[in-house]
């Protein structure tokens, strides 16, 4: 079982996106904040369950979509790290992901 780590990043992401949905929609946005923790605690199980993102096809990052949001990680043995979240419209950027 697989320990899943969120980077400081990804969590600021999340909240700014549930932050925005908020505005129109306060129900909505604890619902999807539940749900992307949800289906990100399936990785403890199941590291590789992720997708590979379609733009990085030979990296070591996975991904899981739970829309409007993409969840970017990637695993070792022991730890699966959440690095960054994005709502689905916008384009990936490598800088993105950093140096992890």
């Amino acid at each position: 079982m697989a320990e899943v780590i969120w980077a400081e990043p990804a969590l600021q992401e999340l909240d700014a996106i549930a932050e925005y949905i908020a505005l129109d929609n306060p129900a909505a946005a604890s619902a999807l904040v539940m749900a992307v923790f949800d289906n990100t605690k399936r990785l403890e199980n199941f590291s590789q369950s992720g997708r590979l993102p379609p733009e990085l096809p030979d990296s070591v990052y996975r991904e899981v979509v739970i829309p409007p949001c993409r969840i970017f990680y990637r695993d070792d043995d022991q730890r699966v790290f959440i690095l960054y979240v994005m709502r689905q419209e916008r384009q990936l950027r490598a800088y993105m992901l950093g140096n992890s």
